[in-house]
């Protein structure tokens, strides 16, 4: 409620403070001498309180009389403002029963007469009241009288007598009217003209004014002489006389056929201009209504969405399209002659000459757009545009050389001021166009006016968002509505380009996505243009790209974003419209280019659609469509990056790697940088040379003329700084798919995700290391510390980024170093270039040793780790062959251009240009690479020394080296893969210290089955890579002994011995000797055999695709043992019958290695081809000696022959040997069977005795099941084996159960069938921890035994249950050997994968507890017997290298899960 402004305090205190009060808020109040303002209404409220106050007795009337008297001085207008009080109290008062408060109303009025007058209580008050006021005898003759008044003021018509009226009045008044008025003949002195003849001729007034009014239509030319004669002339009648005759002559023009003339409108306009009538008073009488002007917008809009839902649902064919479009033309035709419409004429003429006032108002009346939808209207509205803009275009817009034709200002001075700045443009001339709207179509020539001025605003406004709001409401639906104008949108694309992306893009939205659906005539073009679309690409082909690309260009002009809209939905679909679709968009604009961009990114962003199939293991079809469209379109076209490469970076932020196929394509387009894991050798040796040589020899496609996009590449990625985010995203990314994206997704989506992550890591950081410069680059990439502790990314990925930047600061300290000391001898720029290393890696050897704890570099030293990831196959080696392949193939094409007769004389000599250019590059790299790699071996030479430090184990060192560089590296890229085998050769070759070739080939081959079940399918094939690598230097040091000698033979890798404190020369009996060798090599291949077997029965899979992608890759050099490719080929051959119909992907590689398997049998050799088996090849691998100098040590063993074996023995063992997936299954059952060892510190030559002792028995009964161990003479038997001394015999026969009769043997066999089935069930789920060792046994008295074979089970496990194996494996689990822990096992703590839980943790408690007590008592009897034997082994010197799968075995305890 509304506060008391006379409060009864006031009343009661009157004359001590109240009426001073009073007095004082009315002087107050009457300050604000307006009608319209809150103080008067509060003037109002206070004399209603104070009379109201008198009417409730609290105060006297002749007391308020006076002081109304007194505040009557404070305004002119208090008499008024009185009787409108006292009006209201009078109605109050009227109809109470209180008599009282009447009479004191009564008595209040009548002390108030002597200030009030009674004429102006006459006119408010009641006649009942005025006549108990006495101001009136009687109320009834009043009102009587009053209405007789009315009626002659408002009713009464004054007639004129015509017949009285005299024609000669009106011919003389049109003679006035229309004589020359250019002399000095001025208004007044014509309207005493007529005024005399109005009076002569008795003529009447109206008609006079309605004459006058026609001769104006008449003679517009004299505007100001008839303005100033009619407002002189209205001086003498009513002020709404003159718009009652314009209103008289614009119903006469409202008949059915009648046609306003624009004269009339052009007088009415004028009129209104000079407010000589009222707008509302003539804006009422027009035609047609408002309420029909919006029931006709509405119908047409709900017409123009019919139409485009009839498009979406009927396919029309092209007949019935040309009716439609005749259809529409009729249409437009009779659109374009719309009925007379009194209130859009009026309009016209108002903006013509300028009343932009009025002309406002009648649009506000009007829909959105409704009036500029009229051609007329529109037209007018530009005019007017023009012409106040034309001083501002004039200085800021007009482009330099040109002239244009200047617009004349209106010569009114009425109309709208000129623009002169931009503060003026903003303030008027924008609000015209947000009435003009999308119609700015029809005035092109403006239409790039206001373009060009936009230009120069956003230089000077940049954060003015008003032209902004001008694009989205004008310019951009203009553009829709014109006729495909090229030149428009480029002169658009002049003022966009100054705006960053997200301003773009922001009104592309707007115009695809609510523009088209809030405007009539853009509802309708939305719906031709996706017809037009739908013709088009319906037609499109390899063949008819130039026609239709035009059609495209055309159509893309005026609507952008719907037709890419509908292109892009027809590509998601069909993904052979890509090329077509990319060579067909050559005709479009640099802003059509840069829509498409937004249009692709929309699409990508899209949230209805699903990103992965229904199986949920492969990426949805649309996207990689739209990717591949990305990338072409994106190489092909000059079209602004940033925006797509932010919404990469943004998709990573938000843990989203799957749009990374976006940026991998790009990459791949527009830098020709091919990331495949189906490269040929040939490609892989090519992508070890330089530049030239990878674009020449390195990829699928010959990559030309990627310069210039790969370029445009670079230049957004640092225009928007997003080089390194993208690397680091990327890399921080890939386990980011594991451990964040993964959750519930499909174990091989999963996979591809992190491959997709990892191999755009590789290209994306390929392509930043070779376009960047050295300078952009060290500026961005950070150290390799900082990359790893503060931004938490892994070794591989830092030092793959790292690695250019210390390459670059390697060759710049060179360049430096050779320009300071112009010596030119090899040896000195030798020099030079280590002293640059030095200066180089010196900081990157000290930040490295805080990426692992100190006890690793107990081991390998920093120095090492940094060499081994710094480097490249660049430096290691260079690839003459690809060098002389590609020259030669430069040499064939300039040949055949010189016989092609056809060629062009000038086209055929560029060409040879082309190509000898091209060959002196590729040798001039050449001689480049052979220097650095020459540089680079010298350094390596001289760093070797400090290598490894082997601190701890020789066993150590290779576990550490393997598992922090070798494996890391050897699945980060095919390249890398290629690298790592060839740097174990080079450090074997280069006589590294500490480091041991066998124990690295050892723990290579010996065991794959986790590392290929924890990689990816890329993953897989990169390690395939790295073993055939591996492969082939075995194999050819394998294959000739010259060779091997020569390689191997003097070198301290192959040492049998290792003495604690490095290698002190040694003589050739340390050696493994060649023979020795290849009985290795067999051990290697019978080991992969296990593994692959392995692999594939367990069903898995991913097992099962991750070795035949191994075995694929291997090929080359594995299997080359017949029984052991026959084995495999029985195993492969079963996987493809059983996955037919089932898992394609298994059936499909299995059934491709089937068949490249059989087609190398030919190159398979039979096992004694292979090797000679009289030298067993269990204990070839020598263990490292870690105690002191002095220390015991166990001598090698060689390998003993047997003499006799039955005829059946024979048979089974040779059906034990074709049948290798058997043997493998038996041979697992060796798993952890003997692991007593703890590994806690350095372990003694009595330790590996015992080891090696407690092997021996195991090893006996192995041979008699191991097929391969059978090596038979030509007459059947087994070949002797050597004597032992009697009391070692004596102690193995306590230890082993070789059966001597043929009885005990059959016996045997049936109790080893029996535990062979219980083995074969188990087999896949345990790891095979067998290990072989030589031994030297003399069989007294000529007693042949059996030759000891590799990889088979030992017999002497047979008496120990499953429960009690168990028990013992779980017991090694919980004491795990850090010292000690094998490679493989370490590497996969590293990269954990999930590994299969074994059976026999299901048997129950009671069993195990039995198992445990029987355990113990075999422990103690073997500890005895291992006492036993070390009594012969002491005074041997020499240690035993035993073999590594034993090693892990023995000394680990940490082998389980």
């Amino acid at each position: 409620a509304a506060s008391v402004l006379v409060p009864v305090e006031w009343i009661k205190n009157w004359e001590k403070s109240g009426r001073g009060d009073l007095l004082d808020l009315c002087r107050l109040l009457s300050e604000n001498k307006s009608h319209g303002s809150s103080t008067y209404r509060d003037f109002q409220r206070a004399l209603y309180e104070l009379s109201h106050h008198v009417i409730n007795r609290n105060l006297k009337p002749e007391q308020a009389a006076d002081v109304l008297n007194d505040i009557s001085e404070f305004r002119e207008d208090m008499p008024s403002i009185l009787a409108d009080v006292f009006y209201m109290l009078d109605i109050e008062t009227t109809g109470l029963e209180e008599k009282s408060k009447r009479d004191c109303f009564t008595q209040l009025v009548l002390a108030c007469l002597h200030f009030l007058s009674d004429t102006i209580l006459k006119e408010r008050l009641d006649p009942e009241t005025l006549e108990s006021l006495g101001l009136i005898k009687q109320s009834q003759q009043f009102n009587q009288r009053s209405v007789k008044i009315k009626t002659k003021l408002f009713y009464k018509q004054q007639r004129f007598n015509l017949l009285r009226e005299e024609n000669e009045g009106y011919a003389k008044l049109i003679a006035e009217l229309g004589q020359d008025l250019s002399g000095n003949i001025t208004s007044d002195l014509i309207l005493e003209n007529i005024k005399s003849l109005i009076g002569c001729f008795n003529l009447d007034p109206n008609r006079v004014l309605g004459v006058i009014l026609d001769v104006f239509e008449c003679r517009p030319e004299y505007n100001d002489f008839f303005i100033s004669l009619l407002e002189s002339y209205m001086n003498m009648c009513e002020p709404k006389t003159l718009c009652h005759i314009l209103v008289f002559k614009f119903k006469f023009y409202q008949e059915p056929n009648g046609e306003t003339p624009s004269s009339l409108y052009r007088v009415a306009a004028v009129l209104l201009q000079v407010n000589l009538i009222d707008l509302n008073d003539l804006y009422v009488h027009l035609l047609p209504a408002d309420n029909c002007i919006m029931d006709e917008y509405k119908r047409e809009m709900v017409e123009a969405k019919e139409i485009v839902r009839k498009l979406k649902v009927v396919a029309l064919s092209s007949e019935k399209i040309d009716k439609q479009e005749k259809e529409k033309e009729k249409e437009e035709e009779k659109v374009e002659k719309p009925p007379d419409n009194q209130k859009l004429g009026l309009l016209e003429a108002l903006l013509k000459i300028g009343d932009w006032q009025h002309a406002q108002n009648i649009m506000d009346q009007m829909p959105p757009y409704y009036a500029a939808s009229h051609k007329l209207i529109a037209l007018a509205i530009c005019r007017l545009i023009h012409i106040t803009i034309e001083p501002l275009y004039r200085r800021v817009g007009v482009p330099k050389g040109a002239k244009g034709s200047p617009v004349n200002a209106l010569q009114n001075k009425r109309a709208p001021k000129q623009a002169e700045s931009f503060e003026d443009l903003r303030t008027d001339v924008f609000n015209m166009f947000c009435y003009l709207g999308p119609h700015l179509s029809c005035d092109p020539i403006l239409f790039a006016k206001v373009v060009r001025i936009g230009k120069s605003f956003m230089k000077e406004f940049q954060s003015d968002g008003s032209l902004l709001g001008i694009t989205d409401q004008v310019l951009l639906p203009s553009l829709s509505l014109m006729d495909c104008n090229a030149c428009m949108t480029e002169e658009l694309w002049g003022m966009f380009k100054t705006l960053p992306y997200q301003h773009r893009y922001r009104l592309y939205d707007q115009w695809k996505n609510e523009t088209y659906n809030s405007h009539l005539f853009l509802v309708k073009v939305k719906a031709q243009t996706i017809d037009k679309a739908k013709y088009i690409m319906k037609r499109l082909t390899k063949e008819n790209v130039k026609p239709f690309g035009r059609q495209i260009g055309k159509l893309s002009h005026s609507n952008p974003t719907i037709l890419f809209d509908y292109i892009l939905a027809q590509i998601q679909t069909h993904d052979n419209l890509i090329t077509p679709v990319v060579d067909s968009l050559k005709y479009l604009t640099s802003l059509n280019y840069d829509v498409l961009a937004y249009c692709i990114i929309e699409a990508l962003a899209n949230p209805e659609k699903e990103r992965m199939k229904h199986d949920d293991t492969t990426i949805s079809s649309w996207l990689r469509h739209l990717a591949s469209f990305c990338g072409a379109v994106f190489c092909k076209y000059p079209i602004d990056l940033a925006a797509l490469l932010q919404y990469v970076a943004n998709q990573l932020k938000a843990g989203r790697s799957i749009d990374l196929l976006i940026l991998k394509e790009v990459v791949h387009k527009m830098a020709g940088i091919e990331i495949t894991e189906e490269m040929t050798m040939e490609q892989l040796e090519a992508m070890t040379g330089g530049e030239q040589l990878k674009a020449e020899g390195g990829y699928f496609g010959q990559i030309r003329n990627t310069k210039k996009s790969s370029q445009r590449l670079k230049d957004a990625l640092l225009d928007y700084d997003l080089a390194l985010p993208l690397c680091l995203m990327i890399a921080q990314q890939r386990n980011g798919v594991i451990f964040q994206e993964g959750g519930e997704k499909h174990l091989e989506l999963v996979g591809r995700l992190y491959d997709q992550c990892h191999d755009t890591l590789v290209q994306f950081g390929g392509f930043l290391a070779s376009n960047l410069s050295t300078e952009d680059y060290t500026k961005r990439v950070p150290s390799i510390d900082v990359l790893c502790n503060e931004f938490h990314i892994p070794h591989d990925a830092a030092f793959f980024l790292s690695r250019p930047m210390y390459t670059h600061h390697i060759s710049s300290k060179y360049d430096e170093l050779k320009k300071s000391d112009k010596g030119s001898k090899q040896q000195h720029k030798i020099h030079k270039y280590i002293t640059s290393c030095e200066m180089v890696m010196a900081p990157v050897h000290e930040a490295v040793v805080s990426l692992h704890v100190s006890k690793v570099w107990d081991d390998i030293s920093p120095r090492f780790y940094a060499t081994f990831w710094s480097l490249t196959m660049y430096d290691l080696a260079v690839p003459h062959t690809s060098y002389e392949r590609e020259v030669s193939k430069l040499k064939v094409q300039m040949k055949a251009v010189d016989d092609n007769q056809e060629m062009p004389p000038n086209k055929k000599k560029k060409e040879k240009e082309r190509c000898s250019a091209l060959q002196d590059k590729l040798l001039g790299e050449e001689k480049k690479q052979m220097e650095h790699v020459q540089r680079v071996l010298q350094r390596l030479k001289l760093e070797k020394d400090n290598w490894l430090l082997a601190k701890s184990t020789k066993n150590e060192t290779i576990t550490k080296f393997l598992q922090l560089c070798i494996f890391p590296r050897c699945i980060f890229s095919a390249t890398d893969a290629v690298y790592c085998a060839r740097f174990v050769e080079l450090v074997h070759q280069q006589k590294t210290p500490n480091f041991s070739t066998l124990l690295c080939y050892d723990r290579v081959f010996s065991d794959i089955i986790f590392t290929v079940a924890s990689c990816t399918e890329n993953e897989a094939s990169r390690y395939g890579r790295f073993l055939c690598c591996m492969l082939e230097t075995v194999t050819r040091w394998h294959s000739d002994r010259a060779t091997y000698e020569k390689e191997c033979g003097n070198y301290p890798g192959f040492l049998t011995i290792l003495r604690a404190t490095g290698f002190d020369g040694g003589n050739q009996a340390d050696q493994l000797d060649y023979e020795n060798f290849r009985h290795v090599v067999h051990k290697w291949h019978y080991k992969l055999t296990k593994a692959a077997v392995h692999c594939l029965e367990t069903g898995d899979y991913i097992h099962i695709r991750n070795i035949l992608t191994v075995l694929t890759k291997i090929l080359p050099y594995y299997p080359k043992v017949l029984n052991l490719g026959q084995a495999l080929e029985r195993r492969v051959h079963k996987i493809f019958q059983e996955e037919k119909g089932k898992r394609s992907r298994l059936y499909a590689l299995a059934k491709c290695y089937s068949g490249k398997l059989k087609c190398r049998k030919s190159y398979m050799v039979p096992e004694n081809e292979f090797h000679h088996k009289d030298p067993t090849p269990e204990n070839a691998v020598a263990s490292v000696q870690n105690g002191p100098v002095g220390g015991s040590s166990s001598s090698i063993g060689s390998a003993s022959k047997s003499h006799e074996s039955s005829a059946e023995e024979n048979d089974k063992s040779m059906e034990r040997s074709q049948c290798g997936v058997k043997a493998v299954n038996k041979a697992s059952s060796a798993t952890l069977k003997g692991n007593s060892s703890n590994g806690n510190s350095g372990f003694n030559s009595s330790n590996i005795i015992k080891e090696n002792d407690k092997e021996k028995g195991k090893e006996k009964e192995k041979r008699e099941k191991t097929p391969e161990a059978r090596v038979l003479s030509k007459d059947g038997k087994e070949k002797p084996k050597e004597e032992r001394p009697k009391k070692d015999e004596k102690a193995r026969e306590t230890k082993e159960r070789t059966p001597k009769t043929n009885k005990e043997k059959e016996k045997f066999k049936k109790e080893e069938k029996a535990k062979e089935k219980e083995i074969e069930k188990e087999s896949f789920r345990e790891r095979d921890r067998a290990k072989e060792i030589k031994s030297k046994e003399n069989v007294k008295e000529g007693e042949k035994r059996p030759v000891s074979g590799p990889l088979k089970s030992p017999v002497p496990r047979s008496d120990i249950t499953e429960p009690e194996r168990e028990q013992k494996r779980r017991k090694i689990d919980i004491h795990p050997s850090p010292s000690h822990t094998s490679t493989m096992k370490l590497y996969l703590i590293h990269t954990p994968s999930p590994l299969i839980k074994s059976k026999e943790r299901e048997t129950d408690k009671k069993e195990l507890d039995k198992s445990r007590e029987r355990s113990r008592e075999r422990e103690k009897k073997d500890e005895k017997d291992r006492k036993d034997r070390k009594r012969h082994h002491s005074n041997n010197d020499r240690e035993v290298l035993p073999d590594l799968t034993k090693r892990r075995k023995e000394e680990n305890g940490t082998m389980a899960v």
